[in-house]
């Protein structure tokens, strides 16, 4: 590092956010830019602590306090290098990663620590608009070929990694359109779908094909795709919803997050021209405190809800961390997310018992205060005397969460095996129970960060290739030793 004592020079800062009334008059996204110059003096923070706790916060095995280095000094090109020798999708997780390469920094024992996320998303934006994001093309061909179902960020990157590996790699998806929860589970405002456009731009021209509006067990039975494919990669994520099984659930007007949130994304990418589940003039209820709940949060604001609450069962965290929670464990804190500064209400040790309606549709919801205890070694929240309220709601959105892997018709004909928490069972190869058949991601993980996702898909296709090819040279972050290189 050039300077050693920037932590000392330097407080930590990040990007500003729109003003509030002109961002909840588009769906572009919040932040404004940051200027290259602030951003070095931000990278010049890395204190060089000889052992980076951020290499092994962050499950890709980002080489941190080597781009931080090089962006300090205006080496963007090898800075990108560097992003890119680990993370093939750094302008997602430089979007949407909860950043815990931040929580095991370093300086954030004791000080802000440094802001790693917006540097890396910096450095991949500055890729992009000089040009410096081109297709990698694999140097040989195999003649194998491999199938990924399912396109979110877990499937992308393993079918990146195989096609540079120089195998034929196809990736199917159900949806009309590639990108999973990238595509239609992020609202615009927290990533313009044009990032990801670009991205399976460079892919198709690597050599990627893509067969979308296709549904594996459907469309195309399990059989049918494992007599033309080497190998098969499940990546079709944890879309099994929690459910909400209390009186009044099938009033009209209650639906799933990801029932609401797809079809706002689909106005916005201009294949309809209005909501068949809008938010507008209406009370809004969002059940989940999590993400999700802060994306339908942001949503229902831009359609002009009357009013919000937001639902979470947890007490309100504290604003600092606990000292049962040290540092570099990732703190459960008070968080503001852009969508909360915009507007609504959140209410915390809350939970809903019951759902009122008026002639088949929702007009409200009761709910009681509870206090979270243990028993018996489970937790359990038990409600408070004297503390049900009744709240209005013309919409309801239910953002609890993910059980597994969706219960489909090519789980069956596949044969695999589920684990006891109803995901894709797998060893440490990723291989299923099925010869030839692998998973990655949040299909075998259970609902989980971006990262993982990637980070999976990574190591999937490095085993892939090993099983495959009997040897390989891909990156396997999660089990480095597991795969013999070259």
């Amino acid at each position: 590092m050039v300077d050693h004592r920037g932590f000392l020079k330097h407080q930590r800062q990040l990007p500003k956010r729109r003003p509030i009334p002109e961002r909840l008059g588009d769906w572009r996204e919040v932040y404004e830019d940051f200027p290259a110059a602030e951003l070095r003096l931000q990278a010049s923070r890395c204190m060089d602590c000889g052992v980076p706790f951020c290499n092994n916060g962050c499950p890709l095995g980002n080489l941190i306090p080597d781009w931080n280095d090089l962006t300090h000094n205006g080496h963007w090109h090898d800075a990108l290098e560097r992003l890119h020798a680990t993370n093939n999708f750094p302008e997602f997780t430089g979007r949407l990663c909860p950043a815990p390469c931040e929580t095991a920094c370093v300086l954030g024992i004791n000080e802000p620590p440094v802001t790693i996320k917006n540097i890396e998303v910096e450095i991949i934006n500055r890729g992009w608009e000089n040009n410096q994001v081109v297709p990698v093309l694999p140097t040989k061909q195999t003649n194998k070929t491999v199938a990924i179902v399912g396109s979110g960020p877990a499937g992308l990157a393993a079918a990146q990694q195989l096609t540079r590996a120089g195998h034929t790699v196809t990736v199917y998806e159900r949806a009309d359109r590639a990108g999973g929860l990238l595509r239609y589970g992020i609202p615009e405002f927290k990533m313009e779908k044009r990032h990801l456009d670009r991205r399976l731009e460079q892919m198709v021209a690597e050599g990627t094909r893509f067969v979308c509006d296709t549904a594996i067990g459907i469309d195309v039975h399990a059989e049918e795709l494992r007599s033309q494919h080497d190998a098969i990669v499940l990546a079709c994520g944890a879309t099994q919803a929690r459910d909400l099984p209390i009186p009044g659930r099938d009033l009209e007007g209650i639906h799933q997050a990801m029932e609401y949130l797809p079809i706002a994304n689909r106005v916005q990418q201009g294949d309809i021209t209005s909501a068949s589940i809008s938010a507008e003039a209406k009370h809004v209820i969002i059940v989940g405190g999590g993400d999700t709940g802060a994306d339908c949060l942001g949503t229902a604001l831009r359609q002009g809800a009357k009013t919000i609450t937001q639902f979470e069962i947890m007490p309100r965290p504290p604003d600092q961390r606990p000292s049962t929670n040290p540092w570099p464990t990732w703190p459960n804190i008070y968080r503001v997310s852009s969508a909360h500064e915009e507007g609504g209400q959140r209410e915390y040790a809350i939970s809903t018992v019951a759902f009122s309606g008026d002639r088949g549709q929702v007009c409200g919801l009761d709910a009681v205060r509870v206090e979270q205890k243990m028993r018996d070694g489970n937790m359990t929240f038990e409600p408070l005397r004297d503390s049900q309220q009744r709240f209005k709601a013309d919409l309801v959105l239910l953002a609890m969460g993910f059980t597994g892997a969706e219960p489909q018709p090519l789980l069956d004909q596949f044969g695999v095996e589920l684990d006891p928490r109803g995901n894709v069972a797998r060893n440490n190869s990723w291989a299923t129970n099925v010869d030839g058949v692998f998973v990655c991601g949040d299909m075998g993980r259970g609902q989980s960060l971006i990262v993982w996702a990637i980070a999976e898909g990574r190591s999937a296709a490095a085993s892939v290739d090993q099983w495959i090819m009997g040897e390989t040279m891909l990156a396997d972050p999660i089990t480095p030793t597991a795969v013999p290189l070259r």
